[in-house]
């Protein structure tokens, strides 16, 4: 059996991995003969695909028995968390955050899912950890039990995996809030920026697939049981509290924002009171140094040897009247 860790796409055939369930979270892995071959008799199975490979999309359009629009919405290029409902079964994309090597989290990977009682279809164009994390459950002999379990465990486990996300978003909230008053602005700034931007980028995805998973508790279908729709409205909540901590979180960094440019008109406002303040208080003198620099004839004491420090006392006596009225009028 090939190690989970190490388990990728054969470019040949598209098929990233096939397994049949046992129905008592084990699984047996099967190929592309046994996948073509599968009636419901031999148990539930669990084909996961690879989007852009031509093989794959020729095994949807012609062998796998979904509808031509089933197969197109499976092979959209952009996609919205949604759950559309068939005659013969469901078909629901979900998002999941992307923790591939190198990868922007909040640059979330789609995964398409059909499924019907005894078989369920996934399909993604990037590695989506949740699908590890379920298949590995199932090596182990302690995954999900048919088809509707295994949707549910594989949204789980797509929650559980943004949990850690949204967590280091919550502390860098609470850095940025500790920090306000020491670092400087253009750093926070940055920082929001980039928060407030990764915050959006994963709320537009997250918001709808609430609605999806909420939508899936009120199909009628025969294999969906209420202990499943009790699961999937336990899934649903959790998506609305990362929602919900995405709004917070938003909101914060709005307050925080504002704080940081109340503080900077603040300062520019103070920076300019001061600047204000000086020219006030050069303004007489510069008219005086002016006045006195005209090259005229009849410029008064231009023939005193004591005309430079007359100037300079009365220039004095100009600026320390100007201090005293200043702090009288409280502008100083």
């Amino acid at each position: 059996m090939a190690d989970i860790n190490t388990m990728g796409v054969d470019a040949d055939n598209g098929l990233v991995h096939a397994v049949i369930l046992d129905g008592k979270g084990g699984c047996r892995e099967v190929g592309w003969p046994e996948v073509r071959s599968w009636t419901s008799e031999a148990g539930t199975i669990w084909v996961h695909l690879d989007r852009g490979d031509p093989n794959t999309q020729r095994w949807l359009k012609e062998e796998s028995g979904l509808s031509t629009l089933a197969a197109e919405v499976m092979m959209e290029v952009e996609t919205r968390p949604r759950a559309v409902p068939f005659r013969d079964g469901l078909l629901v994309i979900l998002r999941g955050v992307n923790l591939n090597p190198g990868a922007d989290p909040e640059d979330m990977v789609a995964l398409r899912i059909w499924i019907e009682k005894d078989r369920i279809i996934t399909m993604r164009s990037r590695r989506l950890m949740a699908i590890q994390d379920v298949r590995s459950a199932l090596i182990e002999s302690h995954g999900p039990m048919d088809a509707p379990d295994l949707l549910i465990s594989v949204a789980n486990r797509m929650v559980e995996r943004m949990g850690p996300v949204v967590n280091d978003m919550g502390d860098m909230v609470d850095g940025l809030e500790d920090e306000l008053l020491v670092s400087e602005s253009r750093e926070i700034r940055s920082q929001l920026r980039e928060l407030r931007r990764e915050a959006i980028r994963l709320r537009r995805y997250l918001a709808p697939q609430r609605d999806a998973l909420a939508r899936l508790q009120q199909e009628e279908q025969p294999w969906l049981s209420n202990a499943h729709k009790l699961r999937l409205r336990e899934t649903a909540d959790r998506v609305l509290r990362i929602v919900e901590e995405l709004d917070e979180m938003r909101e914060r960094a709005a307050i925080i924002q504002e704080e940081l440019m109340s503080r900077l008109s603040e300062q520019m406002n103070k920076t300019m009171y001061i600047l204000t303040v000086v020219a006030s208080l050069l303004l007489p003198l510069s008219f005086i140094t002016g006045l006195l620099g005209i090259n005229v004839g009849g410029i008064p004491g231009a023939d005193n040897h004591l005309g430079f420090a007359i100037v300079v006392v009365l220039m004095i006596v100009i600026g320390a009247a100007q201090y005293v009225i200043f702090r009288r009028l409280k502008w100083i």
